[in-house]
């Protein structure tokens, strides 16, 4: 299936979501022109409620964006969809994190690649602000995988495809693959690809909506590729280092498994999980108290996903600077 051309009358919609983003935007907007090359774009920022100046700085750097405003924390995949419904006839929409930056011919290179058959979500490789690859490629969530997770890490069960979820092996990220699905930061969707599969599923706030989208993609005959000549820096959020993200995070991987698999196989993913993060919890790790926490609390895991859920998971978080940036417009 052709992906359809992009022209002036019809451009490539370019995405972003933001919260309390007016930092890290001008770094986005400028790296726009070389990164979208010949490729005709417009750019749409859905923004959820924002407290800073993020509107207003969009409307500075660049007046002719279309400015969605929410007028509440509504989490990523709702405004992904409000960013799709302004723009029902771009032949592609480039979905982005307000900390990206995209490298010369990034946006030419993932059209191109849009155009093999059987593909719908296109992803380029990802280094950080200093320079190191990023392991954005996934395989889909497994027992053994979450096992594996828990016993010997992400990063050494990754060498492995049989037991690595995140793929951790350098060298698959010097050439094109195939992978279940990938890092939402940086993504191109097809139009096709959107109108089969329908909008991205809003309950999960923010994490897993993108492993639930590209997985969702794939049972309507629509693959993930990453593309190694396609490049974008991802300046990476909080999740890692906040508690109430890292709990939110946790608690949606539950989740999006337990739409996956029968109840007795979640149950079994949730022991995986429970054995990780107390196996870090007991090291001293914060983060991992807060996601057991979580993982033991009974009926949160249930509860409707969104800021109240994040004062419910850590009532009294320790953030540091710029962490809550990361709850609306993914890290």
């Amino acid at each position: 299936m052709s992906t359809p051309t992009s022209t002036p009358e019809n451009p490539v919609t370019i995405a972003v979501v933001t919260f309390n983003s007016a930092d890290v935007l001008p770094g986005l907007v400028e790296s726009l022109p070389e990164g979208a090359g010949d490729v005709p774009w417009r750019l749409v920022v859905v923004d959820n409620d924002s407290t800073d100046d993020t509107v207003a700085v969009v409307q500075r750097l660049c007046p002719e964006a279309t400015v969605v405003q929410t007028g509440r924390n509504a989490g990523y995949a709702a405004g992904v969809n409000a960013a799709v419904a302004v723009a029902p006839d771009s032949p592609a929409v480039l979905v982005l994190n307000p900390d990206v930056r995209l490298q010369p011919g990034c946006l030419p290179t993932l059209v191109a690649a849009l155009d093999l058959p059987g593909i719908g979500i296109v992803v380029p490789r990802l280094t950080d602000g200093d320079g190191a690859l990023i392991h954005s490629m996934r395989r889909r969530p497994t027992l053994l995988r979450a096992f594996a997770d828990a016993f010997v890490g992400a990063t050494l069960a990754g060498r492995w495809p049989l037991t690595g979820e995140v793929v951790s092996d350098p060298e698959r990220y010097t050439s094109d693959a195939s992978p279940d699905w990938a890092e939402g930061s940086t993504q191109l969707v097809s139009r096709a690809c959107l109108d089969a599969c329908g909008p991205w599923d809003e309950s999960y706030f923010l994490y897993s909506e993108e492993t639930e989208f590209h997985l969702r993609s794939g049972t309507h005959g629509f693959g993930v590729r990453y593309v190694a000549g396609a490049g974008a820096v991802h300046l990476e959020g909080d999740s890692g280092t906040s508690p109430r993200l890292w709990a939110l995070l946790t608690a949606n991987r539950l989740r999006l498994f337990s739409r996956l698999a029968s109840r007795p196989r979640t149950a079994l993913y949730w022991l995986a999980l429970v054995l990780r993060e107390s196996s870090r919890a007991a090291r001293g790790d914060a983060i991992a108290r807060a996601a057991v926490r979580v993982l033991v609390r009974p009926g949160l895991l249930r509860a409707p996903r969104g800021p109240a859920w994040l004062d419910l998971a850590t009532p009294n978080p320790v953030l540091r600077p710029g962490a809550v940036r990361a709850e609306a417009a993914r890290p």
